[in-house]
């Protein structure tokens, strides 16, 4: 049985004990991460602490398509992985801030999906619980904005065990196709039959029953 139909036999109480208790361990898995990271749809921006004082030219930061390393020359790698999915690294970069911190920002390069992590190696977050505010979900223009709210559904689908909104659209596709169906293979029914009648007028069909 999957982990979204244990949820669904939950009762709420139970239901809301074991979410607080993800989110608890969510929290702290993040918070033993060498750096703190928030998400839009199309970019991540990521801040890594650094010793007091520090200046670029003190650093070693590699941004490529799906790796990110960041240290301080002659020191073991503060972070260094295989990125969670492929960005851009022409519209990525990065700074120092304050001389004590790296600001790091990537352009996804799928921007309709969340990421679980940073790096591949990093504990993950439940993506399925991501929710943007209703402020920054209104400024976002039509297309974009509903995408986000197809994401939003099509992760409360999964939570529960239920079919995404294109599972459900194939679902409709395929009732149509069967409906369609039927009805040619009635129609040919009707007409296969009134042709035997023509054939045989000498039968009454009056009392015939065609199911």
């Amino acid at each position: 049985m999957s982990s979204a139909d244990d949820h669904e036999n939950l009762s709420k109480e139970e239901r809301e004990a074991r979410d607080k208790a993800d989110r608890t361990r969510e929290r702290e898995e993040q918070a033993a991460l060498p750096y703190t990271w928030t998400q839009l749809l199309g970019e991540v921006d990521i801040t890594v602490p650094v010793p007091k004082g520090t200046r670029a030219r003190d650093l070693a930061v590699v941004i490529a398509k799906k790796k990110l390393s960041v240290g301080l020359k002659g020191q073991d790698k503060i972070l260094d992985g295989e990125l969670c999915m492929d960005i851009k690294v022409e519209e990525s970069a990065w700074t120092v801030e304050d001389n004590q911190s790296v600001l790091i920002h990537l352009e996804k390069v799928n921007k309709e999906r969340w990421w679980e992590n940073v790096l591949t190696h990093h504990p993950k977050i439940d993506t399925s619980k991501i929710e943007p505010g209703n402020s920054k979900l209104s400024d976002l223009d039509g297309e974009t904005r509903g995408m986000v709210e197809k994401m939003m559904f099509d992760n409360q689908q999964k939570q529960m065990g239920k079919p995404t909104s294109d599972e459900l659209k194939k679902m409709e596709v395929s009732l149509r196709t069967s409906q369609a169906n039927l009805i040619i293979s009635q129609l040919n029914v009707d007409k296969a039959l009134k042709k035997f009648q023509a054939a045989h007028p000498e039968m009454d069909f009056s009392k015939a029953k065609i199911s």
